[in-house]
């Protein structure tokens, strides 16, 4: 230290006007798409390049805020010089690249897969699904009829060849906040993902068993209160089949009450706590029945905690 009083000296101002970082540069390659050739972003999907063309690819276990896993085989495109059918969802484009997105063995593979989901699993909840079955003109009768039965058996059941073997399993009830209807399950991981690396990290529920007797499951198959969840609910908000439902809506649907065209939706802001969470409230006859969250709003994604999910009930305790 000096002996003038001064033992520190700020460093002299600048003068020259700080600059923004440089924008990252984009690689622009072409590709050809049902014989249009098209410039895109290097980094993008096909998927990005078929829905920025207006192109309606179905999906059922691709979602914008969970890493694509191609499960579900619904999005595949036919690109020239592979040997198989490719996943739209994840597969990047290369320069050169010549894709057709409803060339007859790509809408084949599609309406086998709708056909094999509609003959085992319960898809009455599922619209999505219902659509690309009409769209596809699946035939998931041709299977034979469904083995419909009082829900006791399990996946591992065996079949007379007469009817069409099902997913059906009993409604799991275990939590007064949602269910878990595994008839209606087609294995696309979302749940998975949401409560693992993609949002919760949780890692509450995982596949369990092989082939057709794959399943989600918690560890060991315990009742969801004993297992790791925390009941955020982001495996609801992720579900494309009702397999995962609010028990809000399991009670109205059985009941008979139920009615999405009775509803409203309403953007809020979550209460609880200072993240700011945007909320969709949805409401019917003045009561809301459920809560979910806009994908496109950065601060959660679509994704919620407990309190923001659930925790909509004290504004229900009204005096009558």
């Amino acid at each position: 230290m000096s002996n003038d009083g001064y033992w520190f000296q700020a460093p002299p101002v600048s003068t020259r006007i700080p600059l923004p970082p440089a924008e990252p540069v984009v690689e622009l390659v072409d590709i050809t798409i049902d014989g249009r050739t098209v410039q895109a972003p290097k980094t993008s999907t096909i998927l990005d390049v078929t829905r920025s063309l207006g192109i309606d690819t179905p999906t059922l276990c691709f979602l914008e805020n969970l890493t694509p896993v191609n499960v579900c085989r619904i999005c595949v495109v036919e690109l020239t010089g592979a040997r198989t059918l490719v996943p739209a969802c994840s597969r990047k484009i290369e320069a050169g690249m010549v894709i057709q997105t409803d060339s007859p063995r790509v809408r084949l593979a599609r309406k086998m897969v709708l056909e094999f989901l509609g003959s085992s699993v319960d898809l009455s909840t599922a619209p999505q699904a219902q659509s690309y079955i009409e769209r596809y003109d699946a035939k998931p009768d041709r299977y034979g009829p469904r083995k419909e039965s009082a829900r006791t058996h399990d996946h591992a059941e065996a079949v007379d060849g007469t009817k069409a073997r099902t997913t059906q399993v009993p409604v799991k009830i275990d939590n007064d906040l949602y269910v878990r209807d595994y008839s209606k399950c087609i294995l696309c991981y979302k749940c998975v993902e949401a409560c693992g690396t993609d949002a919760q990290n949780t890692f509450a529920i995982a596949v369990a068993g092989r082939g057709f007797q794959s399943h989600i499951s918690t560890e060991a198959d315990v009742p969801l209160p004993d297992s790791a969840c925390v009941y955020c609910g982001n495996c609801i908000g992720v579900c494309p089949t009702g397999a995962l439902m609010f028990k809000s809506e399991f009670d109205m649907r059985a009941a008979g009450t139920w009615d999405e065209s009775k509803q409203t939706q309403t953007d809020t802001i979550c209460s609880f706590c200072g993240v700011g969470c945007t909320l969709t409230l949805h409401v019917q006859d003045n009561s809301i029945v459920k809560v979910t969250s806009p994908l496109d709003v950065e601060v959660t994604h679509g994704h919620l905690c407990i309190k923001g999910r659930f925790g909509y009930q004290y504004v229900q305790n009204r005096d009558e």
